[in-house]
C-alpha cells in the first residue's frame, strides 16, 4: 500500500509574498505605476473568451487586483467572485493551496500567482475541483523565458559567488505536464513575449516592485554591496542597443483547459 504523497519543496515564502504583495497594491497608489504585465493578461484573456465565444454566467477571478477583468465579465452578464492570496485585494482572501471557496463555477481565471506558489500540481487540482463539469479554466503567469537581462546583470554582479535572487520558473512543457498531472481536459499552453525597452536598471527594478514581481524565495541572498550593484549597472548597459536602451523580455505562460465531464453510467 503505497504511503502519503511527501510535501512539496518549500521553495518560496507565503509570508514575504504576502509582503510583496502590499508593497506592490501600496505602489499602485502612486501616478504612473507600471501594470503592463496585469494589463496583457486581462486583455489576452477576454480575447481567449471572445473567440471561443464563452458566456460565462459565473466566474471566479483570482489575482486580478486592477478589477478590469471583473469589470469586463459583469458587463457581459457574468455574476463574479473577485479572490485573491492578500487581505484586502479582493473580495474574499484564499491561500492556493487548499480548496478554492468556490464550486460550480462556468469560469476560474487565476493571474500571476501561479509562478510563485509551492505546490503547484495542487493548486492546479484545486482549480479544476472549483470548475463545472466541462467549464473552462485559464491562468497565466511569467514564465522561464522571462528577464534574461535582468538574470544576466545579477550574474556579473555576483562574480564568481552567484546567489539565489530570481525566482525559479515553469517554462511551456513543464506547464503541459503539470495541468496533465492535475487532470485538466481539453489541455492547452502557449506563451508570449511582451518586450519592454528600459534607459536603466533602476527602471526596470521599480517595474518588478510595482506589479509585486520582487524575490520571495525562502532563501534569502545577502543584499548587493554597491560596488556589487554598480557591476549589475554595467552589465546591464552593456547589453543596450544603439540608441542606449535594453530590451527585457516578460514571458507570459498561458493554461488553459476544462474539468472532464462527469461521466454517465449505462
Amino acid at each position: 500500500m503505497a504511503g502519503p504523497s511527501p510535501a512539496p519543496p518549500r521553495i518560496f515564502d507565503p509570508t514575504r509574498r504576502m509582503a510583496v504583495r502590499g508593497r506592490m497594491m501600496r505602489q499602485q497608489q502612486r501616478p504612473g505605476a507600471a501594470r503592463f504585465v496585469m494589463d496583457d493578461m486581462v486583455e489576452d484573456v477576454l480575447e481567449r473568451l471572445a473567440f471561443i465565444r464563452a458566456e460565462p454566467r459565473r466566474a471566479l477571478v483570482i489575482g486580478d487586483w486592477t478589477g478590469a477583468l471583473a469589470k469586463a465579465l459583469e458587463i457581459g452578464g457574468a455574476e463574479i467572485v473577485r479572490a485573491d492570496p492578500a487581505p484586502g485585494c479582493a473580495q474574499i482572501c484564499i491561500d492556493e493551496e487548499a480548496p478554492l471557496p468556490a464550486e460550480n463555477v462556468d469560469l476560474l481565471v487565476s493571474l500571476a500567482l501561479l509562478d510563485t506558489v509551492n505546490d503547484l500540481p495542487g493548486a492546479l487540482i484545486h482549480i479544476r475541483r472549483a470548475l463545472a463539469p466541462g467549464a473552462l479554466a485559464i491562468a497565466s503567469f511569467a514564465g522561464a523565458g522571462s528577464l534574461p537581462s535582468l538574470r544576466s546583470a545579477v550574474l556579473a554582479a555576483d562574480a564568481d559567488r552567484p546567489a539565489a535572487r530570481l525566482h525559479p520558473m515553469v517554462d511551456v512543457r513543464a506547464g503541459a505536464q503539470l495541468i496533465q498531472r492535475a487532470g485538466w481536459s481539453d489541455p492547452v499552453v502557449d506563451s508570449h513575449a511582451l518586450r519592454v525597452r528600459y534607459g536603466s536598471l533602476d527602471r526596470l527594478i521599480g517595474d518588478l516592485r510595482d506589479q509585486g514581481m520582487g524575490n520571495v524565495l525562502v532563501s534569502r541572498a545577502p543584499r548587493l554591496d554597491p560596488a556589487a550593484y554598480a557591476r549589475a549597472q554595467e552589465a546591464f548597459a552593456a547589453q543596450a542597443d544603439e540608441d542606449g536602451r535594453v530590451t527585457e523580455i516578460f514571458e507570459i505562460i498561458t493554461l488553459s483547459g476544462r474539468r472532464p465531464q462527469d461521466r454517465i453510467a449505462v
